[in-house]
């Protein structure tokens, strides 16, 4: 998981000179001066630093060159550290000395550096703290300036202002907030009905670089534009919106909305026992449960059947679906969208007496719980709710 270019999947275009703004900057190269970058140099942190070498070339002269290093501070941990540091040329070799910018660990740097043929080797040895790398790493090629930004090119996947949510999901809040204020907005969290992606609360080696983190929230749709406005207010937030998330268009319907809305809000119960209705008939299952979730606006369903697997034995089929309804505008209106989860399947022995203890075998790497064949559940949906269904290749409800 963690290559030499783990960290390359970013937040923002990051641009040559927001790249080594925490340190010292190099000015701009002169008149006739050009500009080549490396991202990959092996070894370092035995393979899981991302390395970006700025160097300033006249002609085939290097006149200056900038070392920016991102890695896990320490072994094996999520945790990043960073280091840019300004390097003097001295014919073939690159030195200088700088501090971590995280732990603040003393780092010095040699690198000798041969040109063969197009490319380019490395040779030397980087110390950071009591860690000494050495490096060796043949097979580099430079990119240009242009070429450069185009690979740093990413997007954060927030939208502000939606015109519908066909291409975001309406339950999917993401803000972009500054590095020193991220502490301060999640602690704000607690507390409240949403859920925080765990996996959004890693600083990578982008964010480090841009000062700034994207973290990705569920909340209830009902509840998402006040959520938003809440966090646009709020101290280092550049940006909050919606993203991707739960609504994949091939699962959801498109509907009225008045029916299932009571002095404009959505009537909980009502719609439960419709859907439920439906997928009862088209999983041929008895209903046991609806529960909503109050932090997202979820519904999981749960149904029980006997299985079909070895029927003497009288096993039975537990299966879960999950919903979500949403209005299909942000803002409100009069159409709603209803996306359906894939169902998933366990299946246990329930009879009376000893029971027959199963394992479901996931050594094959296939999910062997989920239903490839939905019985039909969205169609029967569709049907049931007169609604729309999502035509991919028109871009368009039909």
């Amino acid at each position: 998981m963690r290559t030499l270019l783990w960290c390359l999947g970013g937040l923002m275009v990051i641009s040559p000179s927001l790249l080594f703004a925490q340190d010292r900057p190099l000015p701009k190269p002169p008149g006739g001066a050009e500009v080549r970058y490396f991202t990959s140099i092996d070894g370092l942190m035995e393979g899981n630093a991302d390395i970006i070498l700025k160097e300033t070339r006249q002609g085939k002269t290097v006149t200056g060159a900038v070392l920016d290093a991102c890695y896990p501070a320490e072994k094996g941990s999520d945790r990043k550290d960073r280091f840019v540091v300004n390097l003097a040329v001295n014919g073939s070799t690159l030195t200088g000395t700088t501090q971590s910018i995280g732990d603040k660990l003393p780092v010095t740097v040699t690198l000798t550096r041969k040109p063969t043929g197009d490319t380019f080797e490395f040779d030397g040895r980087v110390s950071v703290g009591q860690t000494v790398t050495k490096v060796t790493s043949t097979d580099n090629s430079d990119l240009s300036e242009a070429e450069f930004n185009e690979s740093r090119t990413t997007d954060d996947g927030i939208t502000a202002t939606p015109k519908d949510f066909t291409e975001v999901s309406p339950e999917a809040i993401a803000v972009k907030v500054k590095l020193d204020a991220a502490a301060d907005l999640l602690k704000g969290l607690r507390g409240q009905n949403v859920e925080v992606a765990l996996n959004s609360l890693e600083v990578t080696c982008e964010a480090l670089r841009a000062g700034a983190q994207v973290i990705d929230i569920n909340v209830d749709p009902e509840r998402a534009p006040s959520l938003i406005a809440r966090l646009k207010a709020l101290p280092g937030v550049i940006a909050a919106g919606w993203s991707s998330g739960l609504f994949d268009m091939d699962r959801t319907i498109r509907f009225p909305a008045a029916e299932w809305r009571d002095n404009g809000k959505l009537n909980r119960d009502k719609l439960a026992t419709a859907i439920s209705g439906v997928l009862e008939k088209a999983l041929d299952a008895k209903p046991v449960s609806t529960k909503w979730s109050d932090d997202t606006g979820k519904l999981t369903l749960t149904f029980k059947r006997p299985s079909e697997v070895v029927p003497a034995l009288g096993l039975t089929d537990t299966i879960e679906v999950a919903a979500l309804p949403a209005s299909d505008k942000p803002g409100g209106s009069d159409h709603m969208m209803l996306w359906i989860g894939v169902p998933s399947t366990t299946t246990a022995d329930e009879s009376d007496g000893p029971k027959l203890n199963l394992a479901d075998d996931q050594s094959s790497g296939e999910d062997e719980d989920v239903e490839t064949d939905d019985s039909g559940a969205v169609d029967a949906l569709a049907k049931h709710f007169k609604a729309q269904r999502w035509n991919a290749d028109k871009s368009a409800w039909k």
